[in-house]
């Protein structure tokens, strides 16, 4: 599937497993340059509702096009551009390998951060079944990471989980003129996704709950009787 103006477009969990990839659900970067064409598409899908992980500024910049939808806001603010434009501008020039360092970090903040917000999340997925495209900006590190917790919460294997998680790296491509005036290695790390980076935030889940059926559990009110409706509603 693919929608000209929203690279990262697709459902979510890429199969060829039982019951992937599910039903009913999208994950995106931004719909904030979709046009006529893209958005009639996507509303052939069935699409009403749009669940947005991307801060304050991000959704001002490119608010959604997709019209006819509810529109959700679950915001989380996007820290490490920030971080990031702060150490350019004093003059730091990044490797390749501090970009990694920082994104393991960003992934570690959703889950000491972010936690409410995914918990909103799931709250909405349990709510309605409607079909339901969630997103950010790249749709790459917070949607990533929902993406992840979505397949987990269903009975998707580490495999099915990280292999959905990289499709990524074939859908997105650098822009051409770079990124917040990174050298090019680094840009290259900030706009892909890494194993590593995923693994950052799993190894939080582990530290401040224990395991990800804990994290499921305690952090985003998952249990045994809403992970059942999950599967029921979105499992093939």
């Amino acid at each position: 599937m693919r929608i000209a103006n929203s690279a990262n477009f697709r459902r979510v969990g890429t199969g060829p497993a039982p019951g992937l990839p599910l039903r009913n659900l999208f994950r995106s970067d931004h719909l904030g340059a979709l046009d006529a064409a893209d958005a009639a598409r996507i509303r052939e899908l069935g699409v009403r509702r749009v669940l947005d992980f991307r801060g304050v500024q991000e959704r001002e910049a490119f608010a959604c096009r997709l019209p006819d939808v509810t529109v959700h806001s679950l915001a989380i603010e996007p820290t490490i551009v920030q971080v990031l434009q702060e150490l350019v501008a004093a003059g730091h020039r990044l490797t390749g390998a501090d970009i990694a360092a920082h994104m393991q970090d960003t992934y570690r903040g959703f889950v000491r951060k972010g936690t409410p917000r995914f918990a909103q999340f799931f709250s909405l997925l349990l709510a309605s079944d409607e079909p339901t495209v969630f997103h950010c900006t790249a749709g790459k590190d917070r949607t990533g990471f929902a993406a992840a917790l979505l397949l987990k919460s269903v009975g998707a294997s580490d495999d099915e989980v990280m292999r959905d998680y990289l499709l990524t790296n074939e859908r997105l491509r650098l822009p051409a003129g770079g990124l917040l005036g990174l050298p090019p290695e680094a840009a290259n790390v900030l706009w892909r996704v890494d194993a590593s980076f995923l693994q950052a935030a799993f190894d939080e889940v582990d530290a401040a709950y224990g395991s990800l059926e804990g994290y499921l559990r305690e952090g985003l009110g998952l249990g045994d009787a809403e992970r059942a409706r999950l599967k029921a509603s979105y499992r093939r």
